[in-house]
């Protein structure tokens, strides 16, 4: 299940934005990326310039989902952390639980070890804010995997649907 599937309150979204903040600043990065698993957005802090967020949110979640599998072949349950190196910047990705994923680009003003020292504080942070979340109960109508539409009805439907 996806962090997307919880019910994020503003109070989450303030919470998970000030610990991408911190890292952007405190591993001296360009850009830190939070996504779920799914591929979709959930913070980001830095200037994405003419990097399309949406892109990369889906070819990090589709690397890690790769990696995961290579790291059953050899007989690993996961590999969390890749590090793509570049000419001009490089990429840290690490999978934060089952939930998570967080991007950090970072060029020659950082280096991998303050990466690495920094997102590790920033990991231990993420599953605060995601523990927090998991133990406030569900809204009414909403079960643990979305909402619930077991009563709607094919009248409800209608309704909804209805183009007058």
């Amino acid at each position: 299940m996806a962090i997307v599937d919880l019910a994020l309150h503003a109070e989450d979204e303030r919470n998970l934005s000030a610990v991408v903040s911190r890292l952007r600043e405190d591993a001296n990065a360009r850009i830190v990326f939070l996504l779920d698993r799914n591929g979709h957005a959930l913070s980001m802090a830095g200037e994405m310039g003419e990097t399309d967020p949406t892109a990369l949110a889906s070819l990090a979640a589709g690397n890690v989902a790769a990696t995961e599998g290579l790291a059953r072949l050899v007989g690993e349950k996961s590999f969390t952390t890749l590090w793509h190196e570049g000419e001009r910047d490089s990429l840290h990705i690490s999978a934060v639980g089952p939930r998570l994923i967080l991007i950090v680009v970072f060029d020659e003003r950082s280096s991998l070890g303050l990466v690495r020292l920094r997102v590790r504080k920033a990991t231990a942070d993420l599953y605060g804010v995601v523990e927090q979340i998991q133990r406030r109960p569900a809204p009414a109508g909403v079960s643990a995997g979305g909402f619930d539409f077991s009563d709607l009805t094919d009248s409800d439907l209608d309704k909804l649907f209805d183009e007058n």
